[in-house]
C-alpha cells in the first residue's frame, strides 16, 4: 500500500515540476517582452500592456485557469484538445501569463531602478543602445530582481496546486483523492514534504546566486 501510495505521488510530483519549469520557459522571457512594452513610448502598447497586467493582477489565478480552460470551449473552439494533454496546456498558458506579468512589474522596476546616469555615461563612451543595456543594464537589474523574483517563483511552486480546479491530476491532487477515496490523511503529509524540499532546494540555490552576484557591492 505505502509503495503503490508513494508512486502515485510521485506521478503527481512530476505533473507539478513540469507546470513549474514548463511555465518559467514561457513567463521569463514573455515577462520581459511585456516590461518592455509598458515602458515603449507607443502610447497604444503601452496602454495595452498596461490594461493586461492590470486585469491578470487584479484576478485570481483560480479563475483564469477556469476561464483559459472553459471559455474556449464554451464559444464553440476547441482550443486546448481533450484529454490530459489539453488540460495541461491549458494550465501551462494561464500559469505562462500570470507569471509573465507579475514579472513584468518586477523587470521593468530593475531597469528603471539603474541610474540613468550610468546609461548616460555609456552613451557619451561610444557604446550602442544594446551594449548599454547588455553590458551595464542587465547586469544591474539582475542584481536588482533576484530577491522578488525567487520570492514569485518560490510562490509558483505552491501555485501549481490550483491545476487541480481543472482535474490536472498534479501532486496536492494526488493526495487529496486518497483522502477522499480511502480515508487516508498521510499522504497529504507526503504533499507537504515534497513542496518543503522543492522550495528548500530553490532557496538553497538563490541564495547562491545572491552571493554570486554580491560584486556589485
Amino acid at each position: 500500500m505505502l509503495w503503490n501510495v508513494s508512486l502515485t505521488l510521485l506521478k503527481g510530483l512530476s505533473t507539478t515540476t513540469q507546470i513549474f519549469f514548463l511555465t518559467l520557459l514561457f513567463a521569463l522571457p514573455l515577462g520581459l517582452v511585456i516590461a518592455f512594452g509598458s515602458m515603449s513610448r507607443l502610447k497604444p502598447l503601452r496602454w495595452l500592456c498596461n490594461v493586461i497586467v492590470w486585469i491578470i493582477r487584479g484576478t485570481p489565478l483560480m479563475l483564469q485557469l477556469i476561464a483559459f480552460f472553459y471559455i474556449p470551449g464554451i464559444l464553440g473552439h476547441n482550443l486546448w484538445g481533450g484529454g490530459d494533454t489539453g488540460r495541461m496546456t491549458a494550465t501551462v498558458a494561464a500559469f505562462s501569463i500570470n507569471y509573465a506579468c507579475y514579472f513584468s512589474v518586477i523587470y521593468r522596476g530593475g531597469i528603471e531602478g539603474v541610474p540613468i546616469g550610468q546609461r548616460e555615461a555609456g552613451q557619451v563612451l561610444g557604446m550602442t543602445k544594446s551594449q548599454i543595456f547588455f553590458q551595464v543594464t542587465l547586469l544591474q537589474m539582475i542584481k536588482r530582481i533576484v530577491p522578488p523574483m525567487s520570492n514569485e517563483i518560490i510562490t509558483l511552486v505552491k501555485d501549481t496546486s490550483l491545476a487541480r480546479i481543472i482535474a490536472v491530476y498534479e501532486l496536492t491532487f494526488t493526495g487529496y483523492s486518497y483522502m477522499k477515496s480511502s480515508g487516508l490523511v498521510w499522504p497529504l503529509f507526503y504533499t507537504g514534504v515534497f513542496y518543503l524540499l522543492f522550495v528548500g532546494i530553490l532557496t538553497i540555490l538563490f541564495n547562491y546566486l545572491e552571493r554570486r552576484l554580491s560584486y556589485f557591492r
